[in-house]
This record gives C-alpha cells, structure tokens and sequence, in this order.
C-alpha cells in the first residue's frame, strides 16, 4: 500500500475514533446532567382529562430511556387551551431539559389561527412528538339520502353537535364557508349519545365530526349492522381501519385549499403533542426525542395505555416540527381564510 493510502486511511481511522468519542462525551454529558434530577411533564390541561391522564402513563415509563434515568413527575397547569402553559415555559422556562410541556391539540396552530392570545412562535418550540393522531368521520342515518360528500354539496345535511367550539360544530362550518357544503348545524345536544337518539327519533340527518374510537366504542352494533353510513373522514392520512372511506382531504382541488384544509385538519394529526421551550441544549432535546420514540415503542408502556384505554399512534419529534414549519409556510391569505372561517361560530 501507498505512503498515501496508508494515511488516508490513517487520516479516516482517526476521524471515525473522534466523532465516536464525541458523540459518547455528548450522551455522557447528556446522562451525568439528567442524574439525580427530576423532570416534570407541564399538561396544560386539568387533572383526569385525556390529556393529564396520558402524560401520567408516560411520565411513568420515559424516565428509563432517558440517560441518567430521572424521576419524571406530572404537574398541572390548565388555562387557555394549554396557551397559559407553554406562554410561561416559554417565557421563564426552565429551558435545560427538565420541563416538558404537555399540550393541547390546538397548540402547533395556535400561532396561527390565535395569534392575538399567543406569546410565543409555535416553529420554535422544540417538539419532542405527539402520542396519538386522532381521525374523525362523518356519518349519516342509513335511511337518510346523504350517502357522500357530493350530495351534500347537492343537499341539506342536519347534523347535530353539542357546541359551538367543539369539532362537531367547527368542522361543517368551516367546510361550508371554506368549500361551499350544505351542512345545517342544531347545536345544544348535551352528549354524542345524545345526538344518536335524534338520529333515530329522525330529528337530525347525522353527526359532522365523532372521534372513530369514539364511535366504535359507543355504537359498534350500528356499525356492524350499517346503521350508519360513513361518508367521510378527517385527516391528514387514512386511518389504518377505513382505507375504503373518502378523505375530507381531497375535496381541495388548489394548493391553496389543500394549505386550507391541512391548517384546519393539524389539530387531529397532533392529538397529544410535547414540546421543549426554545434555547434548550440540543444534545438534551435529541435525547428526550429519543425517549419519548422509545417509550411509544415500550411494551409496559402500551400495555398500560391499552389498559386505561389510551390510544396511541405517535408521531416523532422530527415529523412534528417539520410538519409546523409546513404550516408556517402557508401563506397568510390562506391562514386569514381559514380563522375567518372558524370565527364567530
């Protein structure tokens, strides 16, 4: 071999040995800084909700794949949708790994759609994942002539919902002034079990925006027996369950109403998303991206969440702040479409 060769591969030998000290300097730095420590999970959200109620089964497995093996611990901070939370985390931090914010779905579009009640920039949170992605679907009552999305740009479709603010309400009334539907919202249902019941007095056609699980678990035999008709559902992709039914998605037929619909669709796709404040130390923020992907993937950990009925289908840190950042791209004509068409609902 050449003097050369001999040095090159000398030269590369050298670099290899370097970077891999470097990075085991950097997990040592990362687990002597977390040992002996205690990281607490912020839910912006009240004590027994969803969101408390995951982040407590969380707070209980990430721990072990965290170098240094803290003690993580749960602490309540509910107000403003999870806006009270994460204005103070990042405001006054801590911003060195120790605080993780638990936050609303609402959250990763907050500085869009919200932008007079938010103190902080959503594309510069660090965005550890989300633990779940929620789909919704539309569905009529098997006698009713709404059977897709098509007849109910032809005819009225009565849906009942229990509030303004809430899915139910929200989603046909942006799809009617975004894209031209016929929905005919009745709000002041106190329940979805109680919107069923008007489905089958014939007071209402269906329901806009249920939760698939949700459905599944309150009324399985309609399903089964199709009493039902899913004419749609929400999402940013199929649910893995109901590959056949349309997607909401693709009624865009622009770019522009395509940026319109995702920035109105984020919410599910982000059902239970993390965060780190700004300006903590990126060897730390990779290492909690990393646990939490380890504990979406731990057997205790889903063994836990399906026994308290806690779906998952988690998204990683990465895939979460690049799809912020697509969102922060949108223009702003269509970012002003879409909070105009959620306004005064």
């Amino acid at each position: 071999m050449s003097k050369l060769g001999t040095a090159w591969r000398a030269a590369a030998a050298l670099s290899w040995l370097t970077s891999l000290s470097g990075q085991t300097l950097a997990q040592e730095d990362v687990a002597a800084f977390y040992t002996g420590k205690t990281v607490r999970i912020v839910v912006g959200a009240g004590l027994g909700s969803g969101y408390d109620i995951t982040a407590r089964v969380i707070a209980r497995h990430i721990g072990n794949h965290l170098p240094g093996n803290p003690q993580v611990v749960v602490q309540n901070q509910p107000g403003a949708d999870s806006l009270t939370m994460t204005q103070q985390l990042c405001s006054t931090g801590p911003k060195d790994g120790t605080a993780i914010g638990a936050a609303s779905q609402t959250l990763p579009t907050a500085s869009l759609l919200a932008p007079d009640t938010r103190r902080f920039d959503a594309a510069k949170l660090n965005w550890i994942g989300s633990a779940n992605r929620d789909t919704q679907i539309t569905y009529s009552w098997h006698t009713v002539p709404i059977k897709t999305i098509e007849d109910i740009r032809q005819k009225k479709f009565v849906v009942g919902s229990q509030a303004p603010g809430t899915l139910q309400n929200d989603f046909p009334i942006a799809l009617n002034r975004l894209f031209g539907l016929q929905f005919s919202v009745v709000n002041g249902y106190d329940s979805t079990a109680k919107i069923h019941r008007a489905m089958e007095r014939g007071e209402v056609h269906g329901i806009a925006a249920v939760s698939w699980s949700a459905a599944k678990a309150l009324v399985p035999q309609w399903i089964a027996e199709r009493k039902i008709n899913i004419v749609a559902q929400f999402g940013l992709r199929p649910h893995r369950e109901l590959q056949k039914v349309p997607m909401w998605l693709d009624i865009a037929t622009t770019v522009a109403d395509r940026q319109a619909i995702e920035l109105l669709l984020t919410r599910l796709e982000t059902d239970r998303p993390y965060f780190l404040p700004p300006d903590v130390p990126g060897s730390r923020v990779q290492a909690i991206r990393r646990a939490f992907d380890a504990t979406m993937q731990d057997s205790g950990f889903l063994a836990e969440a399906a026994a308290a009925k806690i779906e998952i289908d988690p998204m990683s840190g990465e895939d979460l702040a690049s799809l912020v950042a697509r969102l922060d791209a949108i223009p702003r004509d269509v970012v002003a479409k879409v909070r105009v068409a959620l306004e005064n609902r």
